[in-house]
């Protein structure tokens, strides 16, 4: 097994393993470039069922099924399958499924349950495009101006699936779409590296607790362009039979949604607790 930077602010690519057949060392050595390489880890040529993507996932913690249940695989509801159904009956662009995870974000901060990681599978992509883009929130905390990280220190904020404008909550049953808010710190605390964090994402913010909406809005705008800082970026070019794990705790992600829609680019997803 070979681990090695990605060369950017974030990340590390593992070749020669397979997941299904690891030693205790690798595993090990593994889940520590997570840590030490800013949350994205990369293992490349994997060849996987279902229940071993799952037990993989489960490696990392426990695995829940998606909040969204309409892509929840019939027999394994703990698997998302991304991409299918990228068109409407009549012919016209799905653009909820085929620009599913666009936009910059932190998985599941609106889960009661919290979100550790997520963990995607490439089984087939496009001749082009189709990347996913991943940001360091360590850096981005780091980067703040001293006034803005001072008057972040203690606020916190309130989050719901797709945010105060409900992006994407056609793909939720009715049932799930008026979901208890979540509150977390925007300076947050990595229970792992003890590496404080800008926990913020605006794509699913409701709202930031104890200021009125007009002082919420003008927080969100000065914040939103700091989410990601300078030089702190990595984009995934996707190969098939990538394995890609991120920490939600520490990094934001975007799908590039730029694949042409005749084209089929298809992963398995699963959700980590924590």
């Amino acid at each position: 097994m070979q681990i090695e930077s990605t060369g950017a602010a974030l990340g590390a690519i593992a070749t020669g393993v397979d997941v299904t057949a690891m030693s205790e060392d690798e595993w090990n050595a593994l889940y520590q470039a997570w840590l030490d390489h800013n949350g994205v880890l990369v293992v490349r040529g994997q060849n996987l069922s279902i229940p071993e993507f799952l037990a993989h996932g489960r490696r990392f913690g426990d695995v829940k099924p998606h909040f969204v249940k309409k892509s929840r695989h019939p027999e394994y509801p703990e698997l998302t399958v991304m991409g299918e159904g990228t068109r409407h009956a009549d012919g016209s662009v799905n653009r909820t499924v085929y620009a599913r995870g666009h936009g910059w974000h932190t998985d599941g901060p609106w889960d009661p349950d919290g979100c550790k990681a997520t963990m995607l599978y490439a089984l087939e992509l496009p001749s082009r495009g189709g990347d996913t883009l991943f940001a360091n929130m360590y850096m981005a905390l780091d980067a703040l101006p001293a006034a803005l990280k001072d008057r972040i220190a203690d606020l916190e904020a309130d989050y719901v699936y797709g945010g105060a404008q409900r992006h994407g909550n056609d793909l939720l049953e009715p049932e799930d779409r008026n979901a208890t808010p979540i509150r977390h710190k925007i300076v947050r605390t990595h229970p792992e590296t003890g590496r404080p964090s800008l926990y913020f994402n605006a794509h699913h913010l409701l709202e930031i607790a104890g200021l009125s909406a007009e002082e919420g809005e003008a927080l969100t705008a000065d914040l939103k362009p700091h989410q990601r800082a300078p030089g702190a970026e990595y984009r995934h070019k996707w190969e098939t039979g990538d394995v890609v794990i991120w920490d939600n705790r520490c990094t934001l992600h975007s799908a590039a949604a730029d694949y042409p829609i005749e084209e089929r680019r298809i992963h398995w997803r699963c959700t980590i607790k924590g």
